[in-house]
């Protein structure tokens, strides 16, 4: 008969902590060759990311860590100990997104798994211990399985999220918290840092002469017996912490949720399926006509699949399986998502021309790697529209393939309030840059010039509106004005002395309307007198 639980409140699940120690070095080791992985093992390694102090010391490898380098460290003072330490820049964002493959790749255990970034996983295995033989073979199936793929973690089983983190950090290896054991006897030698508490809070801790989890829940009234000072210390150290709102910032609510006393909700990962459609011949074909009938059929089943989850394809990869096990593989790329089977399949014709396909192609696949939500629209307006030539992301999609990616640019709105900054070029695969909200109490010129063009302004005060100007050899009198509005120059781009631009909208005695800034006040003490430009033409 067990032991009764002296938790009640602890939940009976089972969270298994799976810290990879080394993710940042074991991935971009992998990404080497075989053969340059002895060498670069041996070379002292540290992974490097930028900051305002200069480059900072993510991690490193073995023979970093040996010659001094550690997390932390400037990438300066870790040469100044290893001269022969080379950086490698940190890729973050890739090691999240491998993460997240791992995470995925860890539901072979449990029926779900979270992220615990920057370098962790949890899995949740309620019930499923015994496929394994048990929790004991379970961890050491978990790190066969990270070892076989080159990469160093630590796992820990307990009932709550936060008692597995701790044991795997801070914990012995392979080490387990069980339903029946005391969570406080069993961790109450591990540090306060083992409550994923962030650096300020832990100094803060150290302090007050709390280091252990047992002197923790001493402060928070567990184990005591004054009811009074049980919850006078808790309310003393709550006050101290009452400001903080982030459970990292706040020691009692990560032991409670250590203990089991507050649920700590946790975000599965759910994969998502690509769209996926295959044909797989009964003989092989070697003529383009049939591998265009393939094409066909392949792209209307596709459509179908994308019509049923509410996205269009914005990339598409073709697969060939030939005879002897060669597989070419083709891909479009699309300027804006669409589920039109016969823009597809002409793109993709276009990218077949080249196949060989020697004995035969057997089987064909055709998946999409990137979609995006597309809502129904009426297919007879939208064929109409490429027929009469007006479908511009058809056409844009056209000339991407017969010229390439590259040759073709578009216009795309950038996040800057200067004019000839508001706006640039780019292919239109690309994504689109940050934008900022548009101005709509402000009117804008239809045609803006490349460059602004100097005009000279006539009988005007320093600081007055326009009465007369000439421009390209004609002068031409003022009759309306609107304005000032004034243009801030961008202090973080330009120096200090660039000069404020007060823009006016003029018409002249004609009906013609200008876009005219006067650069620079008079006496701001960044140049002379004030010079005039015409930067854009109204309609």
């Amino acid at each position: 008969m067990s032991a009764p639980n002296p938790n009640p409140n602890l939940p009976s699940r089972r969270i298994l902590s799976i810290w990879v120690a080394r993710l940042s070095v074991d991935r971009w080791r992998l990404a080497l060759a075989p053969d340059d992985r002895g060498a670069a093992d041996a070379a002292p390694t540290a992974l490097i990311a930028e900051t305002a102090h200069g480059p900072r010391i993510v991690a490193a490898n073995d023979a970093g860590l040996v010659a001094g380098a550690c997390a932390g460290m400037l990438l300066a003072d870790a040469r100044a100990l290893c001269p022969q330490l080379d950086a490698v820049p940190a890729d973050p964002a890739g090691d999240l997104a491998f993460l997240e493959k791992l995470a995925l790749w860890a539901q072979r255990w449990g029926p779900w798994s979270a992220l615990d970034p920057p370098d962790g996983l949890l899995v949740d295995i309620t019930g499923v211990a015994h496929l394994f033989g048990g929790e004991e073979h379970l961890l050491r199936d978990v790190a066969s399985a990270f070892t076989a793929r080159g990469l160093t973690v630590r796992a820990a089983l307990a009932p709550t999220a936060g008692a597995a983190w701790a044991l795997a950090h801070y914990g012995p290896p392979a080490a387990i918290l069980a339903p029946e054991n005391d969570p406080l006897r069993q961790l109450g030698d591990l540090p306060v840092a083992a409550l994923r508490l962030d650096d300020d809070v832990l100094t803060v801790l150290h302090r007050l002469g709390i280091k252990r989890l047992n002197e923790l829940a001493g402060v928070s009234g567990a184990g005591q017996n004054d009811p009074r000072k049980e919850a006078a210390a808790r309310d003393a150290l709550r006050r101290r912490f009452r400001n903080h709102r982030s459970p990292a910032a706040h020691p009692l609510l990560r032991l409670d949720q250590l203990l089991g006393r507050v649920p700590e909700p946790l975000l599965p990962v759910i994969a998502q399926v690509m769209p996926l459609v295959q044909r797989r011949l009964m003989e092989p074909i070697r003529h383009r006509d049939l591998l265009d009938r393939v094409l066909e059929d392949l792209t209307l089943d596709m459509v179908r699949e994308l019509e049923a989850r509410g996205h269009g394809a914005r990339r598409l990869e073709m697969a060939l399986w030939r005879v002897d096990g060669e597989v070419l593989w083709r891909r479009i790329e699309l300027a804006a998502a669409t589920r039109e089977a016969s823009h597809i399949t002409r793109l993709f014709a276009a990218r077949l021309d080249d196949v060989e396909a020697g004995f035969g192609i057997e089987a064909v696949q055709l998946r999409a790697s990137w979609t995006e939500s597309l809502a129904l629209s009426q297919a007879d307006l939208d064929a109409a529209a490429q027929q009469h030539g007006t479908s511009l992301a058809a056409f844009v999609d056209r000339l991407s393939v017969r010229l390439g990616p590259k040759a073709i640019t578009r216009p795309v709105l950038r996040a800057s309030h200067v004019p000839e900054r508001a706006q640039g070029w780019q292919p239109p695969l690309d994504p689109l840059p940050l934008q900022q909200d548009a101005l709509p109490f402000h009117t804008r010129p239809l045609k803006l010039l490349d460059r602004a063009e100097p005009i000279a302004v006539l009988y005007a005060s320093p600081d007055g509106y326009p009465q007369r100007f000439r421009w390209r050899g004609q002068v031409r009198e003022v009759v309306r004005v609107e304005g000032p509005e004034r243009l801030a120059p961008e202090w973080w781009r330009e120096r200090s002395t660039a000069r404020l631009r007060d823009y006016y909208r003029i018409e002249d005695d004609g009906g013609r309307r200008y876009w005219i800034y006067r650069q620079g006040i008079a006496g701001d003490g960044r140049g002379g007198v004030p010079d005039w430009f015409l930067h854009g033409l109204y309609a």
